[in-house]
């Protein structure tokens, strides 16, 4: 096997070639970092993956060996921990989040009105249940919105979805209305804990909007 060194080759006549060190060096270097040759290496995540494994299996060990210490051993089940949460975060995202995207802001009970959706909202408040009275307002906020016609009325859609086209409608607002949908999504799917001004932003961005009358569009072919 040729070795760094020289690195000899055959011509047309047999006479062989020794190719210099430092070409013959990238040369080979070149050769192997050719596709064919990694083919079956591990992937990024796979080495990732296999990286964090054999720091658990490390950290595992030392736990067997320091049980007899209390605190120490309290220490490594710590950071194993982390790291099998953090691995699990990273490889999987936030739990919950893509459900929050795809919840529908109504219920399938039956359609109600916009009042009634805001007399449900001040009855939850007066009660001290925020997150419901939270939710209960988005819903007020929106069934308004469909009343008036900015927003066609349709049963699946999220409170993401209704904020941005509202906020088409009522651009002015829009800024407040996207604002209104992360505040909602984040206090019905339990990352945020609701309170009363919580529900007075969504209650007076509500008042706020039916005082609003939408943008005209303009009309085409105006400067």
């Amino acid at each position: 096997m040729p070795t760094w060194g020289d690195w000899v080759t055959a011509v047309a006549d047999g006479a062989p070639v020794t190719t210099p060190r430092d070409p013959a060096r990238e040369a080979a270097r070149e050769e192997l970092l050719k596709p064919e040759y990694h083919r079956q290496d591990p992937s990024l995540l796979q080495r990732i993956i296999s990286w964090l494994w054999d720091r658990l299996d490390q950290l595992l060990g030392q736990l067997g060996s320091a049980a007899g210490n209390g605190t120490t051993g309290l220490i490594l089940f710590l950071v194993i921990a982390v790291l099998v949460g953090a691995a699990l975060w990273w490889r999987l995202g936030r739990p919950g989040r893509a459900a929050t995207s795809a919840a529908a802001l109504f219920s399938a009970a039956g359609p109600r009105t916009a009042e009634q959706h805001r007399a449900a909202a001040r009855r939850h408040a007066a009660e001290g249940d925020f997150a419901a009275a939270v939710r209960e307002q988005m819903r007020a906020l929106v069934r308004a919105l469909e009343e008036r016609a900015l927003l066609d009325p349709r049963p699946g859609r999220t409170a993401d979805e209704a904020a941005a086209e509202a906020g088409r409608q009522l651009p002015r607002h829009a800024a407040a209305l996207r604002e209104a949908a992360r505040l909602f999504d984040d206090i019905a799917f339990g990352e945020r804990a609701a309170d009363l001004p919580a529900y007075q932003q969504l209650a007076e961005l509500d008042d706020a909007l039916r005082q609003t009358r939408p943008t005209a569009p303009i009309p085409a072919g105006a400067a």
